[in-house]
């Protein structure tokens, strides 16, 4: 490499011609020429440091490409291209001076050419790098990699056309061709672009396959797959998408009028295939158009008068009347009726007219019509007093002992079998040493009533004061009511016959199996659906003193009663219908239900929606933005949500997750046939929300269906990622059973499941013993979301000898009351209540208060929510009754009492002077 010693610059000017130029810094050549140059003393210690350095390109058809390299302070710039030095008259060289820094600065290019990368075309890839050279030493540049361009014109794997349902999720494959650099995908419907960030409904996977996820009739066109980089663009073969809609039949229209008018005729009815009418090629409506029917037309009768009845006495008017009735017959069966008058009147003679009346007569009739009025007066006064002193009456009867004493009788609940699994079991809570601290002796002096004994927690026995579906107090016909201790049975079916008569009512589902309702009064009551999960707990002063209300708490059919769900948002609890709405309530109920979601708030955005009058569905509440203002308050625990509400109505909880960690809990539980006579044998494998009320429904189902369980319910964590669930069988004893799936395993579409709306979502897996003899079946079920993790369950039972059908005991896991009223529904006992109450309530300087309690219960997130009610203390211990109703200890709740500092007899007795 030639070096040139000394202030001079050589510059290549002509193949003849070379001058020597005495120059410090700068020279610009326009022709080839030794990238060589000396630097100033003051420089000579500075190590070159490029300011641009030759980048990765690519060679378009036949079109060089240019690769600069700029570096400061330099003597030499040479490139050197897969370990070999370019020639110098390639290179263009441009010298300048920074004027910040007065440094000088080299600039050198080249030219690489199609034809001097195919020289190694696949050998190794072609790369090229600059070497800079000051007076101390040398620096090189990072590599370029210069690569050729192309793209190819067929593709890996062209979208296939398909016809398709409304509502079907479709998937169009594409594999583009292989190019350097890697083709980008776009699909175009119909020539036009489609961008799945403005239309949610399209999403494209990472593989560039595009997904419909629900189809609409107007998805229905030509879609093509367009793959294209710098070179070229490649146009996939069109593929139609046909959205066709099957018919259905309308409602049949009322009977038209029969064809004889007299005698026996015809009668007819139709309908239409309208509901929907087929599309693109659905299928018509199977079945008949019109109906038939005989029908005898009863004979018309028409109507005839009767005899004119006897002239009346002259009138005061000086006339008299006669009548007459059409009842000679009677007109019947679009009979005619009778023509003419039926009242005749007649001018009597004068001498018939009576005299009229005047003077002293008619002062005597008003003043008898005045003396009447003023009776009446005074006995609706009478009346109205009378009312009053019985309403009082009422409302001290409610207080009466006896109705406080019924209140503490021993309540229990009875426990499952023996031996049967349940999915969350409730056992009677433990006895503890520290019953005591909430036994208290009644206070004699503070009440008229008459009541001997302790007023003591109530133990779990086997008593219990509790309603099935019947009110504590009975409605009177004349409105007013009477109360009871005791329980009174009633027609559950005949309750929710009487409210869907209602107009708002009439929507709510007839099933008497997950409706419970009651009447209340001011001292509570709790409502439960058993085996759902789903219960509503009526505080004591909820309902005003003197109101009487019968609430109903409901289910409602996912399929009856659609939410609409936009985006990435999921149904995560049962829909529940509470009421009646409307009903005027002093302080919160708390309505507590299960819901399906991870429990983390960090993934979800969790919004609590109800249904309004109209129909129209309205957010009320977001999770963890709640306002202690609002009518709402939500406390959401693991597997239940805990409502706080003063307005009852039909609600339900709604997430939309803020990425794809966020998962919903889904149930998989196993049936088979009960009873199999034949080779072929189905596994039943259901996925659904991991709530009390889907998994009840699916027991209801299978029982009727003559189902078994072969194994407990598995939890799966399904993520919000757009991947469909597959299920497989694997293992199985090849010698004894085989598959007769064609396909390796089933898949389940993902808005399928995270939609939340589909009832009774499974796989059947239809397998073949190879003879009848064969009963034992062990396999291995392989359940996981695609690009996720999955699960594997183990399966090893005999199909003979476990005959078990599902009965009764999965479907009475919770066989407690449907509706308690009054002290019954409640662990703390009234008085003690009131006690606690008044003791926590007021605040205490060392914290000894209803806040210390929060903290205990591990309710202190909730402190706000708690301190803007008038009665801190009483919301907490709703909270305590609504979580631990079936499994809670009241010696717990002592203990924690105890640690407050509440102790012995000064338990509910705390001075000031010791706050």
């Amino acid at each position: 490499m030639p070096l040139l010693l000394g202030p001079f610059v050589r510059c290549r000017f002509s193949a003849t011609l070379r001058v020597l130029w005495l120059v410090f810094a700068g020279c610009t050549c326009t022709g080839s020429e030794h990238a060589t140059a000396t630097l100033p003393a003051a420089f000579n210690d500075l190590l070159p440091h490029f300011l641009v350095e030759p980048e990765d390109n690519f060679i378009v058809k036949n079109k060089p490409v240019t690769l600069t390299c700029r570096s400061t302070p330099a003597t030499q710039i040479y490139f050197k291209c897969n370990g070999e030095w370019v020639h110098q008259d390639d290179h263009l060289i441009e010298r300048t001076i920074d004027p910040a820094t007065a440094l000088p600065i080299m600039q050198v290019t080249i030219d690489i050419t199609r034809q001097q990368v195919e020289k190694i075309f696949g050998l190794d890839e072609y790369w090229c790098q600059c070497v800079a050279w000051s007076t101390t030493g040398t620096q090189k540049s990072q590599k370029a990699y210069i690569r050729i361009a192309y793209l190819r014109k067929n593709f890996e794997e062209e979208p296939q056309g398909k016809e398709v349902t409304l509502d079907q999720e479709v998937l169009l494959r594409c594999h583009p061709p292989e190019g350097v650099p890697q083709a980008e995908v776009e699909w175009q419907r119909n020539e036009d672009v489609i961008n799945p960030g403005s239309d949610l409904n399209f999403f494209m996977t990472t593989d560039h396959s595009l997904v419909i996820k629900k189809a609409r009739l107007g998805d229905t066109g030509n879609y093509t797959c367009v793959a294209k980089n710098i070179v070229a663009r490649r146009k996939s073969n069109s593929a139609t998408v046909l959205v066709y809609v099957n018919g259905g039949w309308s409602t049949w229209t009322t009977w038209s009028s029969c064809s004889a008018v007299c005698g026996r005729g015809w009668q007819k009815r139709s309908r239409s295939c309208t509901n929907p009418t087929p599309l693109n090629g659905g299928t018509s409506c199977e079945g008949q158009n019109v109906q038939k029917s005989a029908c005898v037309a009863t004979c018309p009768v028409d109507g005839g008068w009767s005899e004119w009845s006897k002239w009346s006495a002259c009138g005061a008017d000086c006339s008299m009347w006669r009548s007459r009735e059409c009842s000679q017959p009677s007109p019947g069966t679009r009979g005619k009726d009778c023509q003419g008058l039926d009242l005749q009147s007649l001018n009597c003679t004068s001498e018939q007219c009576p005299q009229t009346v005047s003077g002293a007569e008619d002062v005597a009739l008003y003043v008898g019509m005045v003396a009447v009025a003023l009776c009446l007066t005074l006995l609706l006064i009478v009346v109205v007093l009378v009312y009053r002193r019985k309403k009082e009456d009422l409302d001290s009867d409610v207080a009466d002992s006896s109705i406080l004493t019924t209140g503490f009788q021993p309540m229990g609940i009875k426990p499952s079998k023996p031996g049967v699994w349940a999915p969350r079991p409730r056992r009677p809570p433990p006895h503890s040493k520290n019953s005591h601290l909430l036994t208290i002796q009644p206070d004699l002096t503070t009440t008229t009533t008459s009541y001997q004994g302790t007023l003591r927690s109530r133990p779990h026995t086997t008593g219990k004061f509790s309603m099935t579906n019947g009110p504590l107090l009975d409605p009177l016909p004349n409105g007013s009511h009477t109360l009871h201790n005791g329980k009174l049975n009633s027609d559950p079916a005949e309750f929710v016959s009487r409210l869907s008569t209602q107009t708002y009512f009439k929507t709510l589902p007839r099933d008497v199996a997950n409706t419970s309702y009651g009447t209340f009064n001011f001292l509570g009551g709790r409502l439960t659906i058993p085996s759902t999960g789903i219960s509503l707990l009526i505080p004591p002063e909820a309902i005003p003193r003197g109101k009487i209300y019968e609430i109903y708490l409901t289910v409602q059919r996912k399929e009856d009663l659609r939410l609409p769900l936009a985006g990435c948002q999921t149904l995560l609890s049962p829909v529940v219908s509470c009421g009646p709405p409307g009903v005027v309530l002093s302080r919160p109920v708390i309505l507590s239900m299960d819901h399906c979601s991870d429990a983390c708030l960090d993934n979800w955005a969790v919004r609590l929606k109800k249904q309004n009058y109209e129909g129209t569905w309205e957010d009320v509440l977001l999770m963890g933005e709640e306002l202690v203002s609002e009518p709402y308050y939500c406390q959401l625990e693991a597997e239940t949500c805990r409502l706080f509400t003063e307005h009852l109505g039909t609600l339900a909880l709604v997430g939309e997750s803020l990425h794809m960690g966020a998962a919903k809990r889904l149930r998989l539980v196993l049936f088979s046939d009960a009873y199999c006579s034949t080779l072929e044998y189905n596994i039943r494998v259901y996925c659904m929300d991991d709530t009390q009320d889907v998994f009840k429904e699916v027991m209801q189902m299978e029982r009727q269906l003559g189902g078994r369980l072969i194994d407990e319910p598995h939890i799966l964590l399904f993520k919000d990622s757009y991947h469909n669930l597959r299920l497989s069988i694997h293992d199985m004893p090849q010698a004894h059973w085989r598959s007769k799936l064609l396909a390796g395993y089933q898949e389940i579409p993902f808005y399928h499941i995270w939609n939340g709306s589909q009832r009774y979502l499974h796989c059947t897996f239809t397998l073949e013993r190879l003879s009848l003899s064969t009963c034992e079946l062990t396999c291995q079920l392989c359940v996981w979301q695609v690009e996720g993790e999955g699960q594997s369950f183990s399966l090893d039972f005999n199909i003979a000898k476990d005959t078990r059908a599902v009965d009764a005991e999965f479907l009475l896991m919770d066989i407690s009351a449907t509706a308690l009223a009054g002290p019954s529904a409640f662990q703390i006992p009234y008085l003690i209540r009131q006690k606690i109450c008044s003791s926590l309530d007021a605040p205490c300087p060392n914290g000894a208060d209803w806040r210390m309690l929060a903290q205990r219960l591990k309710l202190e997130r909730h402190m706000s929510f708690f301190a803007s009610k008038a009665s801190p203390t009483s919301l907490i211990l709703d909270l305590w009754e609504a979580q631990h109703f079936h499994s809670g200890n009241i010696n717990q709740l002592a203990t924690v009492m105890a640690d407050i500092g509440k102790q012995e007899a000064m338990i509910f007795l705390v001075s000031d002077g010791e706050c």
